[in-house]
């Protein structure tokens, strides 16, 4: 499986919005491990606001968008309060959001394509560490990022307790 991933463009809003759609349609039918919700996260929006900020990236086999994930600055407030592996000013790291594979190609390396590139993207950028939470029932990714040499920070509140999203872990790779 031939696995092309780049930035997002406007052109690719439409399948993002679709992508994000199945999977939600998907987690609702089955085990929700990120508990996310179809119309709340992730949304049409989160995909244009990556592309606005330029640092939305699409993983794609034959032209579909198959993946899909947005390396930030800029962290969620409580970053700030914990003890990372490194200390750095965010300019120096990348934050892993909207991490997102269709469900249809589930187990097929599209998230750890996803996740080598963001590594090799990060070393490419003189980044000194990849940062991202991960809801701590997320047992599938959180097995992923620990397979991607991620280590365990800190489980924190992010402030999602209304949907039930009380605790999430943190996770650093330094580069």
């Amino acid at each position: 499986m031939n696995i092309l991933i780049e930035k997002g463009t406007k052109y690719d809003i439409d399948q993002l919005e679709q992508l994000y759609d199945d999977l939600n349609d998907y987690l609702e039918n089955s085990i929700n491990y990120p508990g996310w919700r179809k119309g709340i996260y992730p949304t049409r929006e989160d995909a244009v606001n990556g592309v606005v900020n330029d640092n939305l990236y699409v993983a794609k086999i034959a032209g579909k968008i198959v993946g899909s994930m947005i390396l930030s600055h800029k962290p969620e407030p409580v970053y700030h309060k914990v003890q990372w592996g490194i200390n750095a000013d965010y300019s120096g790291i990348f934050v892993i959001y909207t991490f997102a594979v269709h469900p249809a190609y589930l187990k097929n390396g599209i998230g750890m394509a996803l996740m080598n590139f963001a590594v090799q993207h990060g070393m490419k950028e003189h980044a000194k560490a990849i940062r991202l939470d991960v809801y701590e029932k997320n047992l599938p990714a959180v097995r992923l990022y620990e397979k991607c040499g991620f280590k365990y920070v800190d489980t924190v509140d992010l402030g999602l307790g209304k949907y039930g999203l009380h605790y999430f872990k943190l996770y650093e790779k330094i580069l």
